[in-house]
């Protein structure tokens, strides 16, 4: 089980991740989304897995507000967008191999650690 959390500092959702995991002695990677982003990779691999972009972008988010995003026409152009600013996230996102989830869903983490 190779676990990567992808969150933020101040979200509450993220700190009960991290709970859920230490609390089975499962190892993770913490990685601050804000301060690092996701690659391009980690991107696609992460979208694929739940069910497209529209998933991954939190619109109650300043950087949303900020940025337009509802006033974006292209697909391309939103995901530039969340790219240059990853505090537009939902968190937390949480990875394990191709398997991701979006926001607190530890019915479906408890499936990966017994799977």
């Amino acid at each position: 089980m190779n676990i990567q959390i992808f969150g933020k500092a101040k979200c509450f959702n993220t700190k009960k991740a991290e709970r859920f995991f230490k609390e089975r002695r499962i190892k993770y990677q913490l990685i601050d989304v804000v301060k690092y982003g996701l690659s391009k990779g980690e991107y696609q691999s992460v979208k694929n897995a739940v069910g497209g972009m529209a998933n991954l972008i939190d619109e109650k988010s300043k950087e949303y507000e900020n940025q337009y995003i509802a006033h974006l026409a292209s697909q391309s152009d939103v995901e530039e967008r969340l790219q240059d600013n990853p505090g537009m996230f939902k968190t937390p996102i949480v990875r394990n191999g191709k398997k991701a989830t979006v926001g607190l869903k530890p019915e479906i983490w408890g499936e990966w650690i017994e799977g």
